[in-house]
């Protein structure tokens, strides 16, 4: 017995606390499974019963009945109904209302029962609908806890008062209106939502009766009829000019229509408006004129009538309409296409058949005109969303799509034909002005003239920024001056692009009284002067070469002027003359003139006249272009593309057509330049032209870098280094910089052969071994004189018209190729004494102008060259001998070989070479060498 232990008490029946754990445990097994399926696809199930099949799901189960109260199944109902999406609680409110009295004394009293099965114990009975009441046999709607706003409390309701308006729907079709009125009220709006309401509450989503398929085919019926009557009475209301009314009728036509389709009653009203059936009161041939030019006028007004009638309906749709409805933009959609469109085409059509030119011209405008409508329906509509404004914007963009491939390659392409004749006239004048021919010849504008020309390109800029910033007429109006046929081409500017010639025209800058002639758009501007001269803005006395700012005052006071005239008055701006004697510039005007005919006007080769009509060829394109800039999605990167296509070739033409071409003639014909053909030695005339040639060049440059910021950089990123127009860019600079690099070489080999034959001619055969009792001058001779003077006169020259880098490698050059000269020419000659300080005194006078010239490295070979003048001056020969033997005197830059050559050509050279020897190199003649 000891062996078995005691058995310990149980107990029967479990406490309270382990039958909650119990429950606890098995409703959470429920919660995960429901017989063998999960609870998650009961509730998937519960999701898409229909209502009258939920009291019998529920009835399966306690765990199916807790999943039929289950917030997640009620809420989905509830978002079928859409009350809260569409605003429907006030309907809904106001159904509940109406049947209140009815309701109150017949429905039967629900009694609270707590048990599991509570909801499903009784219903109300609806004798007029038998199969509801078949569904609804054991399902009521009765929550626990009434006071609840949950989604199964908010259904519930919704559902007991939509149901009892069922029963009408099983009248007689055109008894259906009739018998809901009075449940739905009779006024248009509320019958309209109530509508609406009935017919989300019999959706398929909800399936809220048996038969939910009959009622709502009856529901939609009378809908049907209902729209009907709505659209009878709008079409009363608007022909009696009622427009409370037609807001009625449209608002609840609206409220009914079911969402796809068009809706009838905004289509309907569209195509009543009168301004739909009036095209032929207008003509679009009637903008050409007998010249074939443009003058909008007749489309002005066109547009005004089209203009009034958007705004008289549009004001009218904007109050009566919803603004979901759209009708204003639709109405809109169909004057522009229907209207607008049909104009343009015609328009544009004819405007093709005149000219490419004319064709451009039209478009743009055109374009312009039509954006009128955008900015009406934006004013109409003061509350428009960003949405709605790309709607209005979508509406012209729409509308003009048909002409937009054409118009962008036809930009392209006549771009490239006014490239064509530009260069093309220019290579004709160029021939004739480049010929060796008379110097009283066409001259261009000088900027060697000028005593500040870094002075004068921000002039030049400064005036030509205030042309790219003149506001641009695009809509011509009488435009008949600006479009006048070159060459076969016709070539169409607005009234501001006529102006923005004037600006542009060089005559401007020159002191003469010649006027431009309007009527040869893309031709070379006379530039001869009132008396054959020509400088670019003469500019006065400038101490230092700082900016007058007075001058520049009076300038921008004149610029201001001569933009303010509308005529071409802009043309005979006169600018102060130039006091050359005033400039620091050894050669006036008159002297670099005459040193043009012998070598053809090499600075003729490039013109900023040109560069200006390319610019401003660009510029017209460019500026139509940008009226298209905003367009959306394909059109709109073709419209950026174009933009760029058209300044790339602008570049490419700029750089291959005109720079590269006017460098290498001008490199070409330096290199076959020979002094000795010329009288004049103190200038190079082929290099001041070339001079004049980079002058002009860099101010090319500069204007295009003003162009591409005031224009081009809104469109593209300048960063982005593999950007076309970026690289393009690039590439003409770098074409500029090799032009300007091979010039400078033929110029400096050019400068430095007329150096050395200065240096020939001018020195005089016994200038360094003068006869014994020849007085003493200690002074540079006329041949260095004059070879300093020309260095300094070109080196002068060039500066202010490259970068500071390239300025420096060409002193440098000219520094080394002088020193060879120079070493040259000291072998040549034969050095008394005497004649030795004669040569100490060019070589100082030598120093001295490379010292000016700042480059350290050249300085310093110049201070070794003015050292080794002593030897010359040295009479004994063993001091002779040291000084050669001393490395170090000179730093290196001689050895004592290189010297020795030098003090071969003293005079008495034969007399202490044996010395100088015998010192230098130890020999002794009679000891070492044996005569046999």
């Amino acid at each position: 017995m000891d062996k078995f232990a005691a058995l310990e008490p149980t107990r029967l029946y479990s406490s309270s606390a382990s039958a909650t754990n119990t429950r606890a445990s098995r409703a959470q097994l429920i919660s995960r499974w429901i017989g063998k399926l999960p609870a998650d696809v009961h509730l998937l199930v519960l999701n898409h019963l229909p209502i009258p099949d939920i009291p019998a799901y529920a009835r399966v189960s306690r765990a199916t009945a807790g999943l039929s109260r289950d917030e997640k199944v009620w809420e989905r109902r509830w978002n079928d109904l859409a009350i809260t999406r569409h605003a429907l609680d006030d309907t809904l409110d106001d159904l509940e209302s109406r049947q209140m009295p009815k309701t109150s004394a017949c429905s039967p009293p629900t009694i609270f029962v707590d048990d599991d099965f509570g909801d499903f114990t009784s219903a109300p009975r609806m004798p007029s609908i038998p199969s509801l009441s078949a569904a609804f046999t054991s399902f009521t709607f009765t929550d626990a806890s009434p006071g609840k706003q949950t989604f199964r409390t908010r259904y519930i309701r919704a559902h007991s008062i939509l149901t009892k308006c069922l029963a009408p729907l099983q009248q007689p079709p055109h008894a259906v209106l009739s018998a809901l009125t009075p449940l739905i009220g009779a006024s248009l709006l509320p019958q309209a939502r109530s509508l609406c309401l009935l017919s989300f509450f019999l959706s398929p989503r909800i399936q809220p009766v048996r038969n939910w398929d009959i009622l709502l085919a009856a529901l939609k019926a009378a809908i049907d009829r209902f729209d009907v009557s709505l659209l009878t009475a709008f079409d009363a209301a608007d022909s009696s000019g009622d427009e409370v009314m037609m807001r009625e009728a449209a608002h609840a036509s609206w409220e009914v229509w079911p969402g796809f389709g068009d809706w009838e009653m905004g289509k309907v009203w569209a195509e009543k408006r009168e301004i739909l059936y009036e095209q032929g009161r207008w003509n679009p041939l009637a903008n050409f004129t007998e010249e074939n030019t443009l003058d909008f006028t007749p489309m002005d007004e066109f547009m005004a009538s089209v203009i009034r009638a958007l705004e008289e309906h549009g004001a009218r749709a904007v109050f009566v309409f919803p603004p979901a409805a759209g009708v204003l933009i639709g109405f809109a959609e169909r004057v522009a296409n229907e209207v607008v469109g049909e104009y343009i085409t015609s328009l544009l059509t004819r405007a093709r058949e005149i000219s490419n030119a004319l064709y451009l011209t039209a478009v743009a405008a055109t374009f312009r005109e039509s954006w009128r409508i955008v900015d009406v329906l934006t004013t109409l509509s003061s509350n428009f969303s960003d949405k709605d404004k790309h709607k209005a914007e979508d509406v012209i963009f729409m509308m003009f799509e048909p002409n937009m491939d054409e118009y962008l390659d036809e930009e392209i392409e006549s771009l490239k034909q006014a490239f064509e004749l530009i260069c093309k006239e220019w290579a004709r004048s160029t021939l004739a002005l480049t010929s060796h021919g008379s110097p009283t010849q066409t001259q261009q504008t000088r900027f060697l003239t000028a005593q500040n020309p870094a002075l004068m390109k921000r002039t030049v800029l400064a005036s030509f920024t205030d042309v790219l910033l003149l506001p641009v007429t695009i809509v011509p109006r009488t435009v008949g001056a600006g479009v006048v046929a070159v060459g076969g081409a016709v070539g169409a500017v607005g009234t501001g692009m006529v102006q923005g010639i004037a600006m542009l025209n060089p005559q401007r800058w020159v002191g003469g009284t010649g006027s431009v002639n309007n009527t040869k758009e893309y031709t070379s501007f006379d530039l001869r002067g009132a008396e054959g001269e020509a400088a670019i803005f003469e500019i006065g006395a400038d101490e230092e070469g700082g900016v007058d700012e007075s001058s520049m005052a009076q300038s921008s006071a004149r610029d201001t002027a001569s933009i303010a005239n509308t005529n071409a008055a802009a043309n005979s701006f006169t600018p102060p003359t130039l006091d050359t004697s005033q400039t620091n510039v050894a050669f006036s005007a008159s002297a670099i003139k005459a040193t043009l005919a012998p070598t053809g006007n090499l600075d003729l080769l490039l013109s900023l006249d040109v560069a200006l009509q390319l610019i401003h060829a660009d510029r017209d394109a460019l500026k139509r272009l940008e009226i298209f800039a905003s367009y959306p999605s394909h059109y709109g990167i073709r419209v950026r593309e174009t933009i760029e296509e058209a300044f790339c070739e602008m570049l490419g033409v700029l750089s291959n057509r005109h720079l590269e071409k006017g460098f290498g003639i001008a490199t070409e014909r330096m290199d076959s330049y020979k002094p000795a053909e010329h009288e004049e030695t103190a200038s190079v005339a082929p290099l001041l032209q070339f001079f004049e040639l980079v002058h002009i060049g860099d101010t090319i440059q500069s204007m295009v870098q003003v162009f591409f910021d005031k224009e081009l950089a809104p469109y593209i990123d300048k960063t982005d280094f593999l950007n076309v127009v970026v690289r393009e860019k690039k590439r003409f600079e770098n074409t500029l910089d090799d032009c300007v690099a091979a010039g400078l070489n033929a110029g400096t080999q050019v400068l430095m052969n007329q150096v050395e034959h200065i240096i020939l001619t001018l020195t005089k055969p016994r200038e360094y071994y003068p006869p014994e009792d020849a007085p003493l001058e200690l002074g540079p001779t006329q041949g260095c004189t004059e070879a300093i003077r020309c260095l300094d006169t070109h080196c002068k020259l060039l500066k202010g018209s490259t970068s500071k880098e390239v300025l420096e490698v060409f002193y440098q050059e000219v520094g080394i190729r002088l020193l060879a000269i120079l070493q040259k020419h000291i072998k040549r000659q034969i050095i008394s004494l005497n004649g030795g300080f004669q040569v100490i005194a060019d070589l100082n006078a030598y120093y001295s102008f490379i010292a000016s010239l700042k480059v350290p490295n050249i300085t310093a070979d110049f201070s070794h060259l003015k050292m080794l003048g002593h030897v010359f001056v040295v009479e004994d020969a063993k001091d002779l001998a040291q000084i050669v033997r001393d490395v170090t005197r000179y730093g290196g830059a001689y050895r004592p070989e290189d010297i020795y050559e030098f003090i071969q050509r003293r005079a008495d050279w034969k007399k202490i070479e044996k010395t100088v020897d015998k010192t230098m190199y130890n020999l002794s003649f009679k000891e070492d060498c044996i005569i046999s």
